[in-house]
């Protein structure tokens, strides 16, 4: 298991790779990379992204123990970074790797939505109009509740 919380990009294909070639025995690798996203109409200049260090890494790797526990896997990463990013930026990387593709995908839907809607992130969206902090979205909390 491997948990990143950094500010600097990373390189999805290189952390992709280097995930599965470790995992010659799994049968399924599944990765899922999230983008900042632009609210639609160009508006958005950034994402500010913040955390308190050490909590934060204790809590991604609650969860990811807890995927580990609930589904047949022999890896879980997790990547998430932090500070400001612009829109196509990735923000985020999940992979799992499992003899069973079910299994890995299962999991890493979990630890999505996970990270979507409860993981100790705080994010702020900037737009020439100004700065405004990113609220919990009802569907991202329901989409928790079938785990």
């Amino acid at each position: 298991m491997r948990i990143v919380v950094q500010q600097a990009p990373f390189d999805f294909g290189q952390e992709a790779q280097d995930f599965a070639s470790g995992h010659s025995n799994m049968g399924a690798i599944v990765t899922f990379t999230g983008v900042v996203r632009d609210t639609g109409d160009g508006a958005l200049e950034a994402m500010e992204i913040e955390h308190y260090p050490g909590m934060t890494e204790a809590a991604l790797t609650k969860i990811a123990d807890e995927a580990l526990a609930r589904w047949s896997l022999g890896d879980v990463l997790v990547i998430h970074r932090h500070g400001r990013l612009v829109p196509g930026e990735m923000i985020m990387m999940v992979a799992t790797a499992s003899r069973h593709r079910k299994d890995a995908f299962e999991a890493a839907e979990f630890l999505m939505d996970y990270l979507k809607s409860r993981a100790p992130f705080w994010k702020r969206e900037v737009t020439g109009q100004g700065a405004a902090w990113v609220a919990a979205r009802d569907e991202d909390e329901a989409a928790l509740e079938r785990w």
